[in-house]
């Protein structure tokens, strides 16, 4: 089920999910490490990618799809990954678990979340 409304917060680079039950916030950085494209997620089991550097990811446009999803355009250039309504209800409700876990996943692989260099345009 799709949200009432969608607030897109550009300066403090949330997004604002709201519901007829509830309402999710959730930043830019957490929607790009959890991008559900095919570059993130990989083609299979297992083969997901740990993003790092992104702690400074900002909304670059979002993109109606249809009446199922957004498309998100992120400022690293990363536009790739399809927002479905369920799959952005989930990541709302388990956000806390998702956010720990990526943090972990990080620590593992001795990433961090700061950019290794920041791009001026």
């Amino acid at each position: 089920m799709p949200p009432i409304e969608i607030k897109v917060h550009r300066q403090s680079a949330l997004l604002e999910l709201i519901y007829a039950d509830q309402s999710f916030t959730l930043s830019a950085e957490f929607l790009r490490v959890h991008s559900p494209s095919a570059e993130v997620q990989g083609h299979g089991p297992g083969q997901a990618t740990v993003q790092v550097g992104k702690k400074l990811v900002a909304f670059k446009n979002v993109i109606p799809q249809g009446h199922y999803a957004i498309k998100i355009e992120f400022s690293d250039g990363h536009d790739s990954g399809i927002y479905s309504w369920e799959y952005l209800r989930t990541l709302g409700e388990h956000q806390a678990d998702y956010w720990t876990t990526y943090l972990a996943s990080l620590e593992a692989i001795g990433g961090s979340r700061e950019p290794a260099f920041i791009a001026l345009s």
